[in-house]
């Protein structure tokens, strides 16, 4: 398999360190947002200050340990100082409930923790008594009254002895393997019970180098981190591709609410960024959308092609402006991106990426190309290395189950042999979505095969399609297709400060407001149905007050709702 970075050794996350601190010593690496950035050299250093202090309190080749915090410049020096000298790291997405993270600590038998001061109460009253310590992500220090060791190691020495560790430590490189377990991500899956997927080095390593052909990432670019690096997506992409390439990290300090992303997009002015939908999406309705409904003339000159293009483009500018002016992509995955924002995004000019993978496939499939014309609703073609099959074609539309096969696919579920033979099928893994290549080589992705809903004629229908054009009205945030009794019905959960607007709220009765909401709901009902197949036609739109549960990836569990 031909990667174009020959200088590593071979496809561990150390050799590469090393490789990245060698060819870009005194490179800005990493900083908190308004604060100076650490040099790769000085990062190698914090990494190798870190080995030692786990090896000297009992941390071995393929002990487990816990990373559970906030994004900041500590969480990656955790994890290369884990992986360094073959232990096994398992982030944990810091949303988890504190009764998942407990679960997670005894079941993948962790023996440290890294812990930000944030969530150190979830720790506290954690009772596995075969953790032997744990350190302060935010200090890099020993927490000594949850420890059970009887001696503590300073973190920082002096600069000789850290060369002396440095040249000591480069013989424990040469005993990690490419296939050795590097990695344990528990997933919060949108169907139930999270899994504990096994990520070997070269699973992650030649992940981020399959990204080459894709996009040239240059020692140059600045990566604004607002997704959590407990999530693969922003672990490989967001921190492994940067440090592969010689580019700089910034990490915001704060909840990334808007106007704090406004600040830190003025502050850093990133290159490059990486979201969920959700965000961008948020971005087009709250900043394009609505400037433009509350002008008449606006409002209809956008209805009409050639308008809607030059007012696009316009907006597109102002995006750039507010992004920082300098974003040469922002990465867009996780769940499928709507249409009608994707066709703002062409329109506008705006540089947009597209990414398909699974925490499985760690996690990249395919994306699209800097270098090439985006198609609507594709995620591009496959990545160097990536290998995909649809298992049992239409053969109208030559849509089946994706499967995938390459060198990042995963070495299992951790305890669950079961469940990882499940997956696996003569050597390819079965993504369990459903999806279709056209004459060109570009993945489209229908949706899930779990989520599929049979029409009274056999017909597929795919409610994630319609939930993005449910989605589209500005007045909803968030909506969930599902069948009842033989017939669709849809959740709406509106934004209920435009509702507040729409139907002055703070002056109407409760009663007089639902009926509203009501009648709203049912406008839109018939408005959808005149634009969607016979067969895809939704019975009922429900009100749906509480905001959706959700995955920390910001799917819908669904599996909470089908009753």
């Amino acid at each position: 398999m031909k990667y174009p970075y020959n200088n590593l050794e071979n496809f561990t996350l150390p050799k590469l360190l090393e490789s990245s601190t060698t060819l870009y010593r005194d490179n800005p690496l990493f900083a908190k947002v308004g604060e100076n950035p650490s040099s790769y050299n000085d990062f190698y250093n914090d990494v190798i200050c870190m080995v030692n202090l786990l090896k000297e309190n009992g941390i071995s080749q393929g002990d487990k340990v816990i990373l559970l915090s906030e994004n900041m410049p500590n969480w990656a020096t955790a994890y290369f100082s884990v992986t360094y000298f073959g232990g096994v790291i398992v982030p944990i997405l810091p949303d988890f409930h504190p009764s998942d993270v407990h679960h997670i600590i005894k079941h993948s038998d962790a023996k440290a923790v890294f812990v930000s001061q944030r969530h150190l109460n979830t720790i506290e009253e954690c009772n596995e008594k075969d953790i032997n310590f744990v350190i302060n992500l935010d200090t890099l220090s020993i927490v000594e009254e949850l420890t059970n060791t009887s001696y503590f190691s300073k973190i920082k020495q002096k600069s000789k002895e850290i060369a002396d560790k440095i040249s000591h430590s480069n013989k424990d490189t040469d005993d990690v393997g490419e296939d050795n377990l590097a990695a344990i991500i528990y997933t919060s899956g949108t169907t139930g019970h999270s899994k504990g997927v096994m990520l070997s080095h070269k699973n992650l390593v030649t992940n981020a180098m399959s990204l080459h052909e894709t996009i040239k990432v240059l020692p140059s670019d600045s990566f604004l981190s607002i997704l959590p690096l407990a999530h693969t997506f922003e672990c490989t992409v967001g921190m492994i591709v940067p440090i592969l390439n010689g580019s700089s990290v910034y990490y915001i300090d704060k909840v990334p609410t808007p106007s704090v992303l406004i600040k830190a997009f003025a502050m850093v002015k990133p290159t490059m960024i990486l979201m969920v939908p959700l965000i961008i999406e948020k971005i087009y309705k709250s900043k394009i959308l609505t400037k433009l409904n509350a002008s008449f003339v606006t409002r209809n000159l956008f209805q009409i092609p050639f308008f809607k293009k030059q007012i696009s483009k316009i907006a597109g500018k102002k995006l750039m402006e507010t992004f920082g002016g300098r974003v040469r992509y922002i990465g867009i995955g996780g769940v499928a991106l709507a249409t009608y924002v994707e066709k703002f995004l062409i329109d506008a000019n705006f540089p947009y990426l597209i990414g398909y993978g699974l925490t499985e496939t760690s996690p990249l499939i395919a994306a699209t190309s800097m270098n090439s014309t985006p198609k609507i609703n594709s995620t591009g073609s496959t990545l160097t290395g990536v290998e995909v099959y649809i298992k049992d074609k239409d053969p109208k539309t030559g849509e089946g189950e994706i499967l995938v096969k390459s060198p990042s696919v995963m070495m299992g579920y951790y305890k669950d042999k079961e469940k990882s033979d499940e997956v696996m099928e003569d050597g390819w893994f079965l993504t369990g979505d459903l999806g279709y290549m056209d004459k060109d080589g570009n993945l489209f992705i229908s949706g899930r095969s779990k989520n599929v809903i049979i029409g009274a004629s056999g017909e597929n229908i795919y409610p994630e399609q319609l939930e993005s054009i449910i989605n589209h009205d500005v007045v909803v945030l968030d909506s969930l297709v599902m069948e009842k009794d033989g017939k669709l019905i849809a959740r709406i959960h509106l934004d209920y400060e435009i509702i507040d607007t729409m139907f002055h709220a703070e002056t109407s009765t409760d009663k007089k407001v639902k009926e509203e909401i009501d009648n709203l709901l049912e406008k839109m009902r018939t408005e959808f149905n005149t634009n969607v197949s016979s067969f895809s036609r939704i019975n009922k739109f429900v009100e749906q007050i509480d905001p959706f549960v959700k995955t920390p990836t910001k799917k819908i569990k669904r599996y909470l709702y089908e009753n």
